[in-house]
């Protein structure tokens, strides 16, 4: 994987919308030309794997479009598949000239971006890398970082309390997704050097289908059940899924003392972090991210062409894709104050109620 770096302007304003709604989110079109309009679709993959895709990424692209004075649709999927195509062909029929997806899958977003490239649409795949795909640009985050952050965050926490010989266990993301692969091979390049020199034990290792936080409770349950209840660290690839680890370790007042990973930032996920049941979390400054994707769908959507300056290679295609991959940022407690700072979360978001003295004590004011 090459790395390089671009900035982008920061931007967001909150927005709203539905897989059912098809034209409340679009913007205007103020028609009269005779050469096909610049409009944009994007496709978002659910609302229940993370709170990031409505509450953060749908607000920030759709601030962006509105800016640039294109026309554009923004639609989420909803974990379904078949929907994601319909959802797909209707964008296309409909005249998008540049098409963003987040797949669920990789053979379902392949199918999607050989259609809209047969139909002469540009398309991006946003976050998630389509193995064996077809997208004219890929924007993301470099993902392998994420989980070596995590990795160094979890060694980190371990040591902090004086853990010895620590079994630690692995929550993994959906099998289906290329990111969480990213991000195991990630943590694995931090934490295999210890199972192999004995000082940490390798615990149970599952993924989790779909991210279903529900699924990934019951799976540490299990897992926690199976190892007659040691397990003393673990590294949960998403802040939903550190929060259903947390829900089972609460149950049997484990939490707290047994440290947990997370990604996204999310607002449940630095109140975890504040109140000691998690150890620490990935911060994607996600603004940057859909402002990076959205300047370049506003271009390609135009017909123009972007040299990003970076190229991911795609193992099952074979293909350099054009990228763009920002930084992620590792986030403690005494950090937190940094992602409110940053617009990505709000201080009411993260401080209310009993939360208001934990974050007064870690300098958010």
């Amino acid at each position: 994987m090459r790395k390089g770096f671009l900035t982008f302007a920061a931007v967001g304003l909150l927005a709203a919308g539905s897989l059912t709604a098809c034209g409340d989110d679009s913007g205007s079109d103020a028609g009269g030309s005779t050469e096909k309009k610049p409009k944009i679709g994007v496709i978002l993959p659910d609302s229940k794997s993370s709170a990031r895709w409505e509450g953060a990424d749908r607000k920030f692209l759709e601030e962006a479009f509105k800016a640039a004075g294109v026309d554009y649709t923004i639609q989420n999927a909803e974990g379904d598949k078949s929907a994601f195509q319909t959802i797909a062909d209707q964008m296309i029929t409909s005249g998008v000239t540049a098409l963003m997806i987040v797949n669920l899958d990789s053979g379902t977003g392949k199918a999607v971006l050989d259609k809209a490239k047969s139909q002469g649409v540009a398309t991006i795949d946003y976050d998630r890398l389509t193995l064996g795909g077809s997208a004219t640009y890929y924007v993301s985050f470099d993902n392998e970082v994420v989980g070596k952050l995590q990795g160094e965050g979890l060694s980190k926490c371990l040591t902090d309390k004086g853990a010895k010989n620590p079994v630690v266990a692995y929550l993994n993301g959906a099998p289906t997704d290329n990111n969480a692969t990213l991000f195991k091979n990630g943590y694995d390049s931090v934490l295999k050097p210890k199972f192999d020199s004995k000082e940490y034990t390798k615990g149970p290792d599952q993924n989790v289908p779909e991210w279903d936080n529900a699924r990934a409770a019951t799976i540490f349950e299990q897992m926690l059940t199976q190892t007659g209840g040691k397990i003393d660290g673990v590294l949960a690839a998403n802040d939903g899924l550190g929060n259903a680890a947390i829900s089972v370790l609460k149950k049997n007042k484990l939490n707290g003392r047994v440290p947990v990973t997370g990604q996204d930032a999310t607002p449940q996920g630095l109140q975890n972090i504040l109140s000691g049941d998690q150890c620490m979390t990935v911060y994607k400054a996600i603004k940057e991210e859909a402002k990076a994707a959205s300047d370049l769908a506003i271009a390609v959507a135009k017909g123009e062409k972007k040299e990003t300056g970076q190229t991911v290679k795609d193992p099952e295609g074979g293909r350099d894709v054009p990228s763009v991959l920002l930084t992620p940022k590792l986030i403690f407690k005494e950090n937190v104050k940094d992602v409110i700072a940053d617009g990505f979360v709000t201080k009411d978001e993260v401080c209310a109620g009993a939360y208001a003295k934990l974050c007064a004590d870690a300098g958010i004011s």
